[in-house]
């Protein structure tokens, strides 16, 4: 049973999404917060497998939360996704390199909602090709954006870093597997050898060093 925290300052997007979790055999609430603050109370009490978080609330907002929560070593196995209302959320780019696991649009078909949770649950980060790549482009290439580069990226062999590349494309493994003419159990080895290297906590953080050591176009 993959147990959910929701966090918004809206009741009626938590009533919403209380609904929709309750719907799923697989799926159980195990908390609701409508702040940053009370989200870190509910979360290191129940430690949940997936948070749906917003950015933008009243005191402690959704960002400082997931700082803290993902530098916190009892909730390594916690994931986070963001919830924004729209997709150019100036927030998203700092959210996922603060180790969100992704995001969601918050009128996505609930389909969509209930397969990014599954995703991020399992272990995956949740990079769809449509959004999470043109959020983290957009932003990565701006003045303000964070462009310091990996050290550990010269450790890569030429393989990893095109594997690297891959992944800023917003590739998952089969789909590497079939780009670089490899096994899928290869390709697998090569991008957590590539995470380790780089230590990079999940998915999509590879994507964002990728796309600063300007290795997708």
């Amino acid at each position: 049973m993959i147990q959910i925290v929701v966090v918004d300052d809206q009741p009626l997007i938590r009533m919403g999404l209380r609904v929709l979790i309750d719907s799923e055999d697989d799926l159980a609430l195990a908390g609701e917060a409508g702040d940053g603050r009370a989200a870190l109370e509910v979360v290191r009490r129940v430690r949940p497998d997936v948070i749906l978080m917003d950015i933008r609330m009243p005191g402690m907002d959704g960002l400082a939360a997931l700082r803290e929560i993902t530098a916190d070593p009892a909730l390594a196995t916690t994931r986070v996704i963001i919830l924004t209302t729209f997709e150019l959320d100036e927030y998203v780019f700092a959210a996922l390199q603060a180790g969100a696991a992704g995001f969601c649009i918050k009128d996505d078909d609930p389909e969509e909602l209930l397969r990014a949770v599954r995703t991020v649950a399992a272990g995956e980060s949740l990079l769809s090709p449509s959004v999470t790549r043109r959020v983290i482009a957009t932003f990565a290439g701006r003045p303000s954006a964070p462009v310091a580069r990996s050290p550990q990226l010269a450790e890569l062999t030429d393989r990893e870093r095109e594997v690297l590349g891959l992944i800023g494309e917003g590739c998952n493994n089969d789909e590497i597997a079939e780009r670089l003419v490899i096994s899928k159990a290869t390709a697998r080895t090569h991008v957590s050898r590539a995470m380790i290297k780089l230590g990079a906590r999940d998915r999509a953080q590879m994507v964002i060093i990728a796309y600063q050591a300007g290795l997708v176009g």
